[in-house]
């Protein structure tokens, strides 16, 4: 029984199988839209949605702040607590422990 007459021979030899295979590589590897380049562009489609998901809860914050700051009451409690001021008839002491756990920003 000759090479030719074999079934891997036969199979190998079909030009179906060859384009089918050249088909595969082409839009594996060479493809202006491969696989490869897709997985990269989906890697970072979600990179960037997670970063516009962060920054919309962020303004979210931030318009929740502005609605506070609006009341003048507001607006001197957070100049207090955030930025240590005071009225100039008074003296602040900011006591901190070592064991404090809470970390300042």
């Amino acid at each position: 029984m000759s090479y030719k007459e074999k079934t891997w021979f036969k199979f190998l030899s079909n030009k179906y199988v060859w384009v089918l295979l050249f088909f595969c590589v082409w839009m594996l590897f060479l493809d202006n839209y491969s696989y490869f380049d897709h997985r990269i562009l989906d890697q970072e489609i979600e990179e960037l949605e997670d970063n516009k998901k962060y920054y919309q809860d962020e303004i979210r914050k931030d318009q929740q702040n502005i609605k506070l700051l609006k009341n003048p009451d507001q607006v001197e409690k957070y100049a207090r607590e955030k930025y240590y001021m005071k009225k100039d008839s008074e003296d602040i002491y900011i006591i901190e422990f070592e064991g404090d756990t809470v970390k300042k920003k």
